[in-house]
Formats: structure tokens, sequence, C-alpha cells
């Protein structure tokens, strides 16, 4: 897929999370570019990153929020990838728009409707990803 190029993963790394982000897009159509750019800005294809605000794994799910809808262990890659899809997806259903869900990815659509300041953050977030998009798009 272009990961281990575009982002310095290592070749085990890739091989092995490329199948699974496929997939993964597939199942919530979305384009796999755009899912391992996400990964990219979220945890930088380090599994088992925790955040200060106690997000978790590659696509840093935040584990209080997303139980209902993600069980199983989230440090595992191919559950994580899928939550994160699948919070990506409803996201974007919500929003309307790639470029917004991701900034909900990033603040939540609570923080990103209730001040400039998190809305400001959360477009920049999505500026970020998209760059790391075109940056696979170019390496593959």
């Amino acid at each position: 897929m272009g990961i281990q190029k575009a982002y310095t993963v290592e070749a085990e790394t890739a091989n092995r999370l490329s199948p699974i982000i496929v997939e993964s897009a597939d199942k919530y159509a979305i384009d796999p570019l755009l899912l391992a750019a996400m990964i990219r800005q979220e945890s930088s294809y380090r599994n088992y990153t925790i955040s200060p605000a106690g997000a978790i794994g590659l696509t840093q799910v935040i584990p209080r929020y997303w139980q209902q809808s993600c069980p199983g262990d989230l440090f595992e890659e191919y559950n994580n990838i899928n939550c994160g899809s699948y919070v990506l997806a409803n996201y974007n259903q919500a929003a309307g728009s790639w470029k917004k869900a991701l900034a909900y990815y990033n603040v939540g659509p609570t923080g990103y409707n209730s001040s400039w300041k998190m809305r400001r953050q959360g477009k920049k977030y999505a500026k970020q990803v998209k760059q790391h998009q075109k940056n696979l798009k170019q390496a593959l």
C-alpha cells in the first residue's frame, strides 16, 4: 500500500497492517488512503500508543466513548482499526463530509460545535490528515 515508503513504517508492520486497513476501509466505505493517513496522524503506526486523554492504539480510540460499539481489546490491531473506521464512518454520516468527519474524530462533534478554538483545532487536524493522504498517494 505504500505506507512503508510514505511514512517510514517498517516493512513487516506495513505488510501486516495494509490488508487490515484495506478490509476495514472497504467495510465502512472509507478511502483506504484516508484511513492509512489517519493512522499516521493518530499514532505514527505505533500500536501501543496511549494519549493523555486515554485514547489507545493505532487509531487512538477513547474506550470510554466507544466501548459499546467496539467491544474487544483495542490494543489488538484488527479491533482498533475496525473501531477507528467505524467511528470515522459514523462521523462522516453525521457531518456530511470527510474533512468535517476528521475534525469530529479529533475534537468530537460537541467540541467542534461548541468553540471556535476546538473547531480550528479539528480543521487543522483534518488538513494534516489530508496532507498525509496526499503524501501516501504520491508514494504509490
